[in-house]
């Protein structure tokens, strides 16, 4: 099993759900992304996404927008990414590393390139939200040639009839999207995502972390008591842009980790 599995494992074992954190990659600078995505494990994430910056990113809100121009303008790539997750992974080589983006920067790079590099880097796993299941073969059946995890989105407008194509080669797990929209735009509830979140899990064995619309720690709480995880960008990458010190946001953070490892 590959990091993502014997984490989900481990903490269902614990009766625990995951906490996610995303962070955009160089934002606002190459130390400062750095020295947060070293502190996040210790405030008790689970998993982490790291973002990759993208001139033009459709499903994020502004606040996620607006980090990935500040990473862009600190001079971020992907070959810098990668190479950040290699240093993490000097100090730490069990949490998971999920990067999430979209496809043009990997094509620019060389789908292979990218893989070899992102796998000798220790990436775990894949979320690129601009390739359907219909593209498996651009990125996703190669991704499953090198052990990275490829993990779909599913979200509100996915009907009986599209679910099964949006499972198939997913691997790691399920990412629902609570809120049809872009990052930030909305509240999750956990009234709205319980049902959605039973009904996935008729069709898969895999872990459901929900994400989108989570901002706080009692929501991360409800919303961990209906799935497998939570998952939190926007708000922290809000107080990263904010200029908040790392103190203060991985305080953030842990107040989040501690309200969905409640449930």
């Amino acid at each position: 099993m590959g990091r993502i599995d014997t984490t989900f494992e481990a903490l269902k074992s614990q009766k625990r759900k995951a906490f996610i954190s995303y962070i955009m990659a160089g934002d606002t600078n190459y130390e400062k992304s750095f020295e947060i995505l070293k502190g996040l494990p210790e405030a008790g994430v689970d998993i982490i996404e790291l973002g990759l910056p993208f001139t033009d990113p459709m499903a994020d809100g502004p606040t996620i927008q607006l980090a990935g121009q500040r990473a862009l303008e600190q001079g971020m790539t992907v070959k810098k990414t990668l190479e950040m997750v290699k240093l993490f992974r000097t100090e730490n080589n069990h949490t998971p590393i999920v990067l999430m983006g979209y496809y043009n920067p990997i094509y620019s790079y060389g789908v292979n390139n990218f893989l070899k590099d992102a796998k000798n880097a220790g990436v775990d796993g894949l979320i690129v939200v601009d390739l359907p299941p219909e593209e498996d073969e651009e990125l996703c059946i190669p991704a499953s040639n090198f052990d990275i995890n490829f993990i779909r989105l599913a979200t509100p407008t996915t009907d009986s009839k599209r679910l099964p194509k949006v499972l198939s080669n997913t691997s790691g797990f399920v990412y629902y999207v609570s809120i049809t929209g872009i990052t930030g735009a909305a509240s999750a509830k956990s009234g709205n995502v319980g049902p959605e979140v039973q009904n996935i899990k008729k069709s898969t064995h895999l872990p459901i972390v929900v994400g989108f619309g989570v901002t706080t720690p009692d929501a991360a709480f409800e919303i961990a008591s209906v799935a497998d995880g939570v998952v939190v960008g926007s708000a922290i990458v809000d107080m990263i842009g904010k200029q908040k010190s790392t103190e203060e946001i991985l305080d953030f953070v842990k107040s989040l980790t501690d309200g969905a490892h409640k449930a």
